[in-house]
């Protein structure tokens, strides 16, 4: 789960429209409510891009149908994809457009859209089961929309072991709270006339009705900086198997626990890591255990290794061997890897670990073999009359491997 405490510091250089009051303290529920700046926004959305798969599918809480329209043009404007349909907002006033939209995104067949925007009633019916990131920009009322808006991530679907929760108002908390465990509460029926009216597939109430007249909106613009006057902190919580809130100290105890199960010594991980089919297998353990790529990519961070390699992780927490960055061990092993090549499995190997230095080790799976070919040399054929033919390729595409991680 990734928090944003939301900690800013906001230098104001204009004011667009309406009327700072003096001495007004703005909580994190006058946003884009009673006081919106855009930039503000625009680099949560920013912060919340860059962190997740974008082709995963997400919901993004809003505190407004507007809030949910701008948010819905930031993300459109950050995107990846081409699609102009890649976000969409989802909310009453979308009308039979925003139903299409949303039976659409519940299709788990379908990759577009891949984000909905709403401001208060996705939290209920989404029938969506691969639903990989719920992104919370608005604060949560309370204890029953909060479990009904992380239903929403909690659904079962092949290959799905986790979801992310980025929470930018502090709704966390309700984590704490004793009546997270309390017993399941029934879903809050829908209104006649919204989606979900008894179809089955649809499932939100409407929201026009329920968003109370605002006062005047105050829209300010941010002083001579823009977003680098606006700090933020991120910060991690894990939950053991049981629902219970761990330190991040207690998690990689947890894991350092774990991890002779997997492996005995250095020697032996080294062993395993080396290998694309024992690495592969490894980590499928380490996942089935509850360490996923998620979880080890968030201990990464926390040992500010993010440029090393997911073997560096676990050989410090399980050997306390100080990680290395993959380009340094690159570097330090690059004459021995191309020993037993001659000049044109060189020339490949090198783009090979280009890809591992700025990528990562999930470049070296051998599920990742022809894509590598095709972006080097067009095509599989021209890269196999190139080197030599498949099999060579393939032996020296594995075999270097043991060299990169020899000690």
């Amino acid at each position: 789960m990734r928090c944003d405490p939301s900690c800013f510091l906001i230098l104001v250089d204009e004011v667009i429209d309406g009327e700072i009051e003096e001495g007004k303290r703005y909580a994190e529920e006058d946003f884009n409510r009673v006081i919106e700046i855009e930039e503000r926004e625009r680099y949560r959305v920013k912060l919340f891009m860059a962190d997740i798969d974008q082709s995963q599918k997400t919901l993004v809480f809003c505190a407004t149908q507007a809030h949910a329209a701008a948010v819905r043009d930031l993300v459109n404007q950050m995107k990846t994809s081409k699609d102009p349909n890649y976000c969409v907002r989802v909310t009453a006033n979308d009308g039979a457009e925003g139903e299409r939209f949303l039976r659409t995104f519940q299709d788990n067949e379908k990759s577009i859209p891949t984000i909905l925007t709403t401001s208060q009633k996705l939290s209920t019916g989404v029938d969506a089961r691969n639903v990989r990131n719920i992104i919370l920009m608005r604060p949560i009322r309370s204890m029953i929309e909060f479990k009904q808006i992380i239903g929403r991530g909690t659904r079962l679907f092949e290959g799905k072991d986790h979801f992310t929760i980025y929470d930018f108002v502090r709704a966390y908390q309700h984590f704490s709270d004793p009546e997270w465990d309390g017993e399941p509460m029934e879903p809050v029926p829908t209104k006649p006339g919204g989606f979900g009216d008894g179809s089955g597939d649809g499932g939100y109430e409407p929201e026009g009705d329920d968003e109370p007249a605002p006062p005047q909106r105050i829209k300010v613009k941010l002083a001579d900086g823009k977003e680098r006057a606006i700090q933020h902190m991120v910060a991690t919580t894990f939950w053991s198997a049981d629902g219970r809130p761990m330190s991040a100290a207690e998690f990689v105890a947890q894991l350092f626990g774990q991890l002779p199960d997997l492996f005995k010594d250095e020697d032996e991980l080294r062993a395993l890591w080396s290998k694309p089919d024992t690495r592969k297998a490894l980590l499928e353990a380490l996942a089935e255990k509850g360490y996923g790529n998620a979880q080890l990519d968030e201990i990464r961070r926390m040992i500010s290794a993010e440029k090393s390699d997911l073997y560096d992780v676990l050989a410090y927490i399980a050997f306390a061997l100080a990680p290395v960055t993959r380009e340094e061990r690159v570097a330090a092993r690059r004459e021995r890897i191309y020993a037993p090549y001659d000049d044109k499995l060189r020339t490949f190997l090198e783009f090979v670990l280009s890809l591992y230095v700025q990528e990562g080790v999930e470049e070296l799976d051998q599920s990742k073999l022809p894509d590598i070919l095709e972006l080097k040399y067009h095509s599989v054929s021209d890269a196999a009359q190139e080197l030599g033919g498949a099999a060579r390729i393939r032996e020296a595409f594995v075999g270097f491997q043991q060299y990169l991680y020899e000690n």
